[in-house]
């Protein structure tokens, strides 16, 4: 008599915790980028991942704990390629593009973390907004360092220092919105966006740390 075959779900079970995990966020990542929190239903999930319902709640709880992880996860796995695309031996400028780059390289093939980090946790707001509020503080301060580092090479680091911060949020702000837009223009490479938004931002930059700054005429006060 030949052994028998365990059962898909039989198999399953014996998945290290790790990769269930892993299994499951997958899975809800991508359908909370397509229906958004509050159409995803917890059944869908479980159909994707292919795991039970009561696995997913004893492995990361509700639907709001699920949603949560999923937003951790996606915006570590972000600031990560970003981090690891700079060049730290290279000029800020160029460190800047490279990391854009990375940047623009994640949303193209993340599209669903995107979705859910940029669009989705927005949306919802509350606690989860607060987590990408998290994410967008640590990348506007990758940025600022890079312009104080840009400024302190032409002896202008207290001027950078004052307006780095301010001028880095607006930095990340046009590269999220320039991320949009990029989903809807597979066509467009990462290095283009990357370029850019190097021209639209950091010329402005480099002329401030050159002392170049545009005032209002004193007609307009």
């Amino acid at each position: 008599m030949s052994e028998e075959v365990p059962r898909p779900a039989e198999r399953a079970k014996r998945l290290p915790r790790a990769v269930r995990e892993r299994q499951i966020l997958d899975a809800a990542v991508s359908v909370f980028s397509r229906y958004g929190y509050h159409s995803a239903s917890m059944d869908e999930i479980s159909e994707v991942a292919g795991v039970s319902k009561p696995m997913i709640y004893t492995y990361l709880g509700s639907k709001e704990d699920l949603f949560g992880a999923c937003i951790r996860r996606e915006a570590t796995r972000l600031l990560e390629a970003v981090q690891g695309g700079i060049k730290p031996d290279l000029p800020p400028d160029m460190q800047l593009w490279h990391g854009l780059r990375a940047f623009y390289r994640f949303v193209a093939e993340y599209r669903e973390s995107w979705t859910v980090l940029h669009r989705q946790a927005m949306t919802v707001g509350g606690a989860f907004a607060a987590e990408i509020t998290d994410m967008r503080t640590r990348a506007i301060e990758l940025v600022a360092a890079l312009v104080v580092s840009a400024g302190t090479r032409k002896g202008l680091g207290e001027q950078a220092e004052f307006s780095g911060a301010g001028l880095s949020a607006a930095l990340v702000g046009a590269a999220e919105s320039l991320a949009d837009w990029a989903l809807d223009h597979p066509d467009v490479s990462d290095g283009v966006l990357a370029s850019w938004l190097m021209n639209l931002v950091w010329l402005g930059f480099n002329d401030l740390v050159e002392g170049e700054i545009w005032k209002p005429s004193e007609s307009d006060d």
